[in-house]
């Protein structure tokens, strides 16, 4: 199983990006996916989660009308474009996936594969 996260770098305050995680061995349909995110020196924190059986996507207050999550079931592949980014929003963007949430849950503990990330920078 393979979460491999792109799309990273790096961005002037105000600007967008467009973050992708395409999956291998695993269909993410069938999958609870989030997005999460870790900045230096601070915790890992859910972005934005869906679950495998409910459509609706779950934002952290922080990025609510800010992100959007996508996917495309036919590539195998999630995104979250990011738009108005702040160097807050400065970290390694991650993806991951889980086979048996059933409810959206944006908890990094839950989630078992785990893509290897892609640095965000927000800066001028």
């Amino acid at each position: 199983v393979q979460l491999q996260a792109s799309g990273g770098g790096l961005v002037q305050p105000g600007g967008s990006l467009t973050l992708s995680c395409a999956a291998s061995g695993i269909t993410l349909k069938y999958y609870a996916i989030g997005w999460f995110r870790q900045a230096p020196g601070k915790e890992r924190e859910g972005v934005s989660c869906t679950s495998r059986s409910d459509p609706s996507h779950v934002y952290a207050d922080s990025v609510k009308g800010q992100f959007t999550f996508s996917k495309d079931d036919a590539k195998n592949t999630v995104y979250l474009q990011m738009n108005s980014l702040e160097p807050e929003d400065t970290a390694v963007y991650y993806c991951a996936a889980d086979p048996r949430m059933v409810a959206a849950d944006c908890k990094p503990p839950r989630y078992h594969y785990w893509g290897q990330g892609t640095l965000v920078t927000v800066s001028s």
